[in-house]
C-alpha cells in the first residue's frame, strides 16, 4: 500500500522527497523502529518496512497546531452586523488532538460562544482556532482555556464560553480501560461568568443546561 499523502503545509525548512512528500530524517524513523521492536514486533517485517516513515509523517500532521498561530484567524472582523448584539454560537464543533502524557487520541466537540461587544468575526475562525491549539499535545483542561483566553483577548467581546466533551484513549484504551466516558470541561469569561442568567442561556443554547 501506498503512504498516505501528507495533507499538510510543510513547515519553513521542512526538506521534500522525490515523492513530493516531507522527507523524514533518518533519526527520527530509527526511533520509531526501537519502538516497534520494544513493542515485541520485528520493524524489518513486510508490514511494517514502511510504518516508521508513516508514522513520522502522521505525526506531522497530528501536531500541525504547532506551526499556527490561532489567533491570526481572529485578525479580521466584521462590524456591519446590522445591530446584532446577541449571543453567536458555534455547537459541535467536532476536533481530535493527542494526549500529552501518553500520546494517545483525545477525540470530542467543542460549543465556542461569545458575546459580541461591537464586531463579529466568520464563524469558520473559531473552529480554526480550536483546531490550532488541539493538534498539538495536549490536556483537555489547557486546551479549554487556551481557545477562551484566544477569543477574548483578540475579539475583545463582553463575554466567552467554551465548553469541551472528549473521550481520551489513554482512559479508554489503556490503564482502567473504561469506554463510553466523556470528561467535559468549560471556560466562562465576562459576562457568562459574572451573570447567572447569561451562563444559564449559553449553556441552555450549547444544549448543556440540564447536564451541569
Amino acid at each position: 500500500m501506498a503512504d498516505t499523502q501528507f495533507n499538510g503545509s510543510p513547515e519553513d525548512g521542512d526538506l521534500i522527497g522525490s515523492d513530493g512528500k516531507i522527507a523524514v530524517p533518518a533519526h527520527v524513523e530509527d526511533a520509531i523502529r526501537t519502538l516497534i521492536r520494544w513493542a515485541g514486533d520485528d520493524p524489518a517485517r513486510e508490514g511494517l518496512v514502511d510504518t516508521p516513515r508513516r508514522v513520522a509523517r502522521a505525526w506531522r500532521e497530528y501536531c500541525a497546531g504547532y506551526a499556527d498561530d490561532p489567533s491570526v484567524h481572529l485578525a479580521r472582523v466584521f462590524e456591519e452586523v446590522g445591530g446584532y448584539d446577541e449571543i453567536v454560537l458555534l455547537k459541535d464543533i467536532p476536533f481530535q488532538s493527542h494526549c500529552e502524557h501518553h500520546m494517545a487520541p483525545i477525540i470530542g466537540r467543542a460549543h465556542i460562544a461569545y458575546l459580541p461587544r461591537d464586531h463579529v468575526v466568520g464563524i469558520s475562525k473559531l473552529a480554526r482556532v480550536l483546531h490550532g491549539f488541539a493538534r498539538r499535545l495536549q490536556v483537555q483542561e489547557r486546551l479549554t482555556a487556551e481557545v477562551a483566553d484566544c477569543i477574548w483577548t483578540y475579539l475583545k467581546p463582553l463575554g466567552v464560553a467554551v465548553v469541551i466533551e472528549a473521550s481520551h484513549a489513554c482512559m479508554t484504551a489503556r490503564g482502567v480501560r473504561t469506554p463510553g466516558v466523556a470528561m467535559v470541561t468549560s471556560r466562562m469569561m465576562g459576562v457568562f461568568r459574572e451573570d447567572e442568567r447569561s451562563r444559564k442561556e449559553v449553556l441552555d443554547l450549547m444544549g448543556m443546561g440540564a447536564k451541569r
